[in-house]
């Protein structure tokens, strides 16, 4: 019996360290599934947050992109901007030789020639894009007129009305090169 009892003991022994094998594989099992699934979640968020970052560089990619478009088209627009700067002087100068009366047939000659000179150039301003802003006649606008001076409203006349151009203004395109110089009625 003592055998019987020594077996069966042995055997009960035998059974439980194999249950207690097993629920160890099963717990460490477990636990692998556990940290797989840590780092799989862990993964997941470095691979959202890459993708993010991804976008991110391409959408800046793209906005870098229309960016240097527009400076370029600005740069093609407003190319002829120095030029036209340097060159309002001499056509001022042209138009003040032109207000000058002549009374010889030489003279006609010249004024003439002044008169064809400052039309060229007005011809490859408007080519370039570059207006003589409208003043006579206009209701004063700060941000394309310069008032230097102001008289009385006569008959006729509004207030803020532009009786007197003493200097034309020129824009290019949109942008004012310089500002119409004008007398106004108030």
């Amino acid at each position: 019996m003592e055998n019987q009892q020594e077996t069966t003991h042995s055997a009960e022994q035998v059974e439980t360290d194999s249950i207690t094998e097993v629920e160890d594989t099963v717990v460490s099992e477990e636990q692998e599934v556990d940290e797989a699934s840590v780092k799989l979640e862990e993964l997941s968020a470095e691979l959202a947050k890459m993708e993010d970052n991804y976008l991110r560089a391409q959408a800046e990619i793209v906005n870098m992109r229309n960016r240097f478009q527009k400076e370029r088209e600005d740069l093609a627009k407003y190319r002829s901007q120095d030029l036209a700067k340097e060159l309002l002087p001499a056509l001022d100068n042209l138009e003040r030789a032109l207000d000058i009366e002549v009374t010889d047939e030489h003279g006609e000659s010249l004024k003439k020639g002044i008169e064809m000179v400052q039309d060229s150039i007005l011809n490859a301003f408007k080519t370039c894009g570059i207006t003589i802003i409208p003043a006579k006649g206009e209701i004063f606008d700060p941000t394309i007129h310069q008032a230097v001076q102001t008289m009385p409203i006569e008959e006729g006349q509004q207030e803020e009305e532009i009786i007197h151009v003493l200097q034309n203004g020129y824009q290019l395109n949109d942008r004012v090169l310089r500002p119409a110089m004008v007398i106004v009625a108030q």
